[in-house]
């Protein structure tokens, strides 16, 4: 058993490195392959994603992580992956320029399903840049 939790660990530290490479839109299918953030001093590049609270973070740049540089705590170290489950529609959320909708994300925002019409979206549906779905 020993031995099968050590090879576990090396194919798991295998796993998360070939999970870097994915898109945000596959990452966030297989968002339990990603480690979880560490405050002990662990050194993030930029763009590894992490797990915090159950939710994909991407780093926005290379940095040394100390305990109260959590992915909430600080937003420019740490951007949400905003298209949770491409399946679904999400509610919309203000996003910063580091983590804009893309061509073909779909929200929901007050009352109605939204697709976005241009990629680094930043703007609230019914603004600028979206469409509105109709079923």
């Amino acid at each position: 058993p020993l031995m099968l939790r050590s090879e576990a660990l090396k194919y798991r530290k295998h796993i998360e490195t070939a999970a870097q490479s994915l898109s945000d839109e596959s990452a966030v299918e297989v968002s339990n392959l990603y480690p979880a953030w560490n405050g002990n001093g662990v050194s993030y590049a930029t763009g590894f994603r992490v797990r915090y609270d159950g939710v994909l973070y991407k780093v926005l740049q290379d940095h040394t992580s100390q305990h109260d540089w959590t992915p909430v705590a600080a937003p420019s170290l740490f951007a949400k992956v905003l298209i949770e489950d491409p399946n679904t529609i999400s509610a919309w959320e203000q996003p910063d320029s580091t983590n804009p909708y893309m061509t073909g994300d779909k929200v929901s925002h007050s009352g109605k399903t939204w697709v976005s019409t241009c990629d680094n979206n930043v703007w609230e549906p019914g603004v600028y840049g979206w469409s509105e779905l109709t079923e």
